[in-house]
């Protein structure tokens, strides 16, 4: 069975840090690319950050950028999302994805395996 569980999740005040991390099990996710998606109350998932199996390769989105930094260990099967200057806005539930796509693409339905979610709350 595969899956992605979430954690590091919580409340934070606004310019805070969170560090929030993905494991992965179940099978080999090797040549698979890794993203982060959010989704606040009303809105759709939205993307967050990618990258891909080798770490070559990063993308983020607009609102996040210079503040979030995805990254991975595959000796661990585990990857992270560190973020930094939290705002508001951030506030969401943050789930992870995994893609065979060899680039790290935007869109939800690029990715097949998702996590559960964690909260992210930043208060201001």
């Amino acid at each position: 069975q595969v899956q992605l569980v979430e954690s590091g999740g919580g409340l934070v005040q606004s310019g805070g840090s969170l560090r929030l991390s993905c494991a992965a099990s179940g099978r080999t996710f090797n040549g698979y690319t890794m993203g982060w998606f959010r989704q606040a109350p009303g809105k759709e998932r939205a993307f967050v950050a990618g990258i891909t199996w080798s770490g070559g390769a990063t993308n983020y989105a607009d609102s996040v950028k210079g503040r979030f930094t995805i990254s991975k260990e595959n000796g661990l099967n585990t990857v992270y999302l560190q973020m930094n200057t939290l705002k508001p806005e951030d506030t969401a539930v943050y789930y992870c994805a995994a893609s065979a796509l060899s680039w790290v693409a935007a869109s939800v339905s690029a990715y097949t395996y998702w996590g559960q979610g964690t909260q992210v709350t930043v208060s201001s």
